[in-house]
């Protein structure tokens, strides 16, 4: 008790020294972060390391790899002390090149001239050089990226319940996805109605007539029983029983892939369109199989072929605790042996990552094996994010180079076959890079791989690279990105909410933005869209990696992503985002009804077209978005709505970062509808409003009101929510600091990136809520310590002076 009661005062009075030290460096304040909670570290060569951390990698990372803990953390220790010196210096770059182009705004307020506006980014660098010619040259990419179009997932990879799921949407019940969305209009709440799963079943069968239709006029819906006639050589072809007594046949045979056979029906029938899969499943005693024609029980979807585990964006894992978290759920999947219990009709199950699927080849002899899962890739975090859970002597060390390391070592029981399941077939681990800023940047991160692969001793190009294009140094220099990743490339995707948000930012001085729901409708946007296409056709990414689109934001509404989604692949996109497995399964379907391979393939051949359009498209993407007349031609009304929209957004997702530790969800928006939000929403929200307060658009007053109004609504959508910490009326918690910090400071905050402004109050929040638990322990107790433990925890107050930059 004695120790405990102890270390709660300490932990009282380190909380008390942050109103000192927040806003005077990172590392100040990281240092009362430690303090909170109490992290010993270790000696690891040169290193010091969080025990836990050490203890992780050397007790469950590393054993079955063949690499001992001292050759791990020898080879990081080696890294970092010839990389993390240059990763702070391209941070350094990109303070330099943004205060450049603060200053020439200044200089020269509202939409600059077009020439001197060019001619100061190619002075400054922030125009690279053009790359010589060059081609994609990736290898040992798999199919799911390199050839094959479809869906992907992005999943936090610190909630393991959401990865398995994540994991196991490579297939999906279409029937689940009709009856529980509002692709069927109606009432969908509470127990199975069999009118609605009848109309379920007349939207898929219009489906399967749009991508396997029958011969002549026959219609899914006419079908009364699946049969299979096996021919000469083992070949088997589709018979198809219709309610006229008569029979047909899919239109095209070819597309019938496998069966598993049955009496005196087939249980399963396997069908395949533009490398996508559907398996029809027959079971005339099962509830639902019992209620169709057919016998059919479900439409099995082959949904997401790819999956992002997310230690970035959509994660919370602001110290060695959480890290531990999400490096054991991504070596849980590298194993195969994830798993999470789950309660499902009253019972305890235990959901665990799928196997493989067989069927009797409709070809002839031998069987068809499909994938059960995902493939799966790891997302880590981006050049300016440290971590102290790992320090080179006092200094912290860029977090990403620690999860390059891990991020590979775990995938080494992939690569090794000690998985129960494989991931990768041609031998390579996919890394997500995140919020790069322009070629040397790329540099560095295949340098690094390069440095990763030597250290585990894994072969050349074995870690590959998705290019995240969302920031805007990197959109107006991808071909040159390109070119510096050329050999470990697997994919190149726009993210428009990010990059919408480092589009506000490089620009901040130039005056107020636009409307945020017009942002999407300025130049830069259909310009940044098109030209990451065209750079991936021009430079021969297609066959070797993707090309890849954004995120659908409102899961709630799958009808209008039914309907608009498309529209992505139709622009040559060969993968998109989605939110959910269930979105995935519906999004599946636009893969059957256009050919990406068709699309691309057309675009390839209009080559001198694509060349002749990129300059175009770079004076689009230098075209920013500013308000005409500075804004003067808004109403207070429009005003005020948008900064309603704002606040509310902002509030809405910071107070689950903060005070639960949920860094992706569905948050309601302003006017209640369910938005997937993540950090680059956050950005958004965050830098748009410090735009607007900095060039007089609204003011500090107006802003502090519209935040305290919105508090109150953000309280109240909240209502039930377990854990929830409310806002009002205190107005005092970490939440609420973490919030104004991110408006009133968001204008000096690097790149505006909210990482390292919810990270520290985060720390904040899970210090005092170590406190709490604490007092709740001995609050029954007599004697010493209790009247310490029992008095308030102080007020916990940001410094008016400006934040830290993550690596200051």
């Amino acid at each position: 008790k004695a120790r405990c009661c102890s270390q709660a005062t300490r932990a009282r009075k380190s909380t008390h020294l942050m109103k000192l030290t927040v806003g005077r460096g990172h590392r100040a304040a990281t240092t009362v972060a430690r303090r909170l909670a109490h992290v010993p570290a270790a000696a690891a060569g040169r290193l010091r390391v969080d025990d836990k951390l050490k203890a992780f990698v050397d007790d469950e990372l590393l054993p079955g790899t063949g690499v001992a803990p001292s050759k791990f953390w020898d080879g990081l220790s080696s890294i970092l002390e010839d990389m993390a010196p240059r990763n702070r210096a391209l941070l350094d770059r990109r303070d330099e090149l943004q205060a450049q182009l603060d200053a020439w705004h200044r200089a020269n307020p509202g939409t600059p001239d077009p020439t001197a506006y060019a001619a100061l980014l190619e002075s400054s660098g922030y125009l690279a050089p053009a790359a010589p010619p060059f081609e994609v040259c990736s290898q040992h990419v798999d199919p799911e990226l390199a050839l094959v179009a479809g869906p992907q997932l992005v999943c936090p990879v610190d909630n393991a319940r959401f990865i398995v799921n994540a994991a196991n949407a490579r297939w999906g019940s279409l029937l689940d996805a009709i009856y529980g969305t509002d692709v069927l209009p109606g009432d969908r709440a509470g127990a199975y109605k069999p009118e609605r799963g009848a109309a379920a079943f007349g939207v898929a069968h219009s489906l399967l007539d749009e991508s396997f239709p029958l011969e002549g006029e026959a219609t899914w819906s006419d079908v009364t029983a699946l049969s299979v006639a096996m021919r000469d050589g083992g070949a088997a072809s589709l018979q198809l029983s219709l309610a006229s007594g008569g029979e047909a046949s899919l239109r095209d045979g070819a597309q019938f892939v496998g069966f598993l056979p049955g009496v005196p029906t087939a249980r399963s029938v396997l069908l395949g369109k533009n490398g996508l899969h559907v398996e029809l499943q027959v079971d005339r005693s099962h509830r639902i199989g019992a209620t169709h024609a057919a016998g059919i029980k479900d439409v099995q979807v082959e949904s997401a072929l790819s999956a992002i585990c997310d230690m970035e964006d959509s994660a919370c894992t602001v110290d060695a605790a959480d890290k531990i978290v999400a490096y054991g759920n991504w070596l849980g999947l590298m194993r195969g042996e994830l798993s999470v219990p789950m309660s499902k009709g009253g019972k305890e199950v235990l959901r665990e990552m799928n196997g493989d699927r067989t069927w009797t080849s409709a070809a002839g002899p031998g069987s068809v094996t499909l994938p059960g899962r995902a493939l799966l890739l790891c997302r880590n975090v981006g050049l300016h994010m440290y971590t102290d859970a790992v320090m080179l002597g006092s200094e912290e060390v860029p977090e990403g180079i620690v999860d390059a390391m891990v991020t590979a070592a775990a995938a080494m029981h992939d690569l090794q076959g000690n998985s129960r399941v494989t991931n990768s077939k041609t031998g390579s681990v996919y890394i997500v890079k995140p919020k790069m800023h322009g070629p040397e940047e790329g540099a560095f991160t295949a340098e690094l791989f390069s440095r990763v692969e030597g250290e585990l001793g894994l072969p050349l190009h074995t870690l590959k690279v998705g290019v995240m294009d969302e920031e805007r140094r990197t959109s107006l220099n991808l071909r040159q990105m390109m070119a510096a990743t050329k050999e470990r490339l697997f994919f190149i995707n726009t993210g428009f909410l990010d990059r919408t948000g480092d589009e506000i930012h490089t620009s901040m001085e130039a005056g107020p933005m636009m409307l945020k729901a017009d942002l999407k409708g300025a130049p830069w946007y259909s310009n940044y869209e098109e030209s990451n296409v065209d750079c991936g056709v021009a430079l021969k990414l297609v066959g070797k990696g993707q090309i890849g689109k954004g995120m659908w934001a409102a899961p709630d509404d799958m009808a209008k992503m039914v309907r608009d989604k498309g529209a992505q692949l139709a622009a040559g996109a060969s993968t998109a985002w989605v939110p959910s497995p269930t979105a995935a399964t519906l999004h599946a379907l636009h893969y059957h009804a256009t050919s990406v391979k068709e699309v691309q393939g057309g675009m390839a051949a209009r080559a001198a077209e694509i060349a002749s359009r990129a300059s175009s498209q770079a004076a689009g993407l230098m075209t920013i978005p500013l308000l005409p007349a500075g804004g003067k031609s808004l109403s207070a009304d429009a005003i005020q709505r948008d900064l309603d929209n704002n606040a509310q957004g902002l509030l809405g997702y910071v107070v689950r970062w903060v005070g639960q530790g949920v860094g992706c969800s569905k948050v309601p928006d302003f006017d209640n509808v369910q938005l997937m939000e993540d950090r680059a929403t956050l950005r958004i929200s965050s830098q748009h409003i410090a735009n607007w307060l900095h060039h007089g658009v609204v003011n500090e007053e107006q802003v502090l009101e519209t935040v305290k109004r919105m508090a109150a609504v953000v309280d109240k959508q909240n209502l039930g929510e377990r854990g929830y910490k409310p806002l009002a009326p205190s107005f005092d918690g970490p939440e609420w600091h973490a919030a104004l910090e991110l408006i009133f400071k968001g204008r000096d905050i690097p790149n505006g990136y909210t990482e390292e402004t919810l990270s520290r109050w985060r720390r904040v929040r899970k210090a005092m809520e170590e406190v709490e638990e604490v007092e709740q322990l001995f609050s029954k107790d007599a004697g010493g310590g209790k009247d310490e433990l029992k008095k308030p925890a102080p007020e916990v107050q940001i410094s008016p002076s400006p934040p830290p930059r993550p690596h200051a």
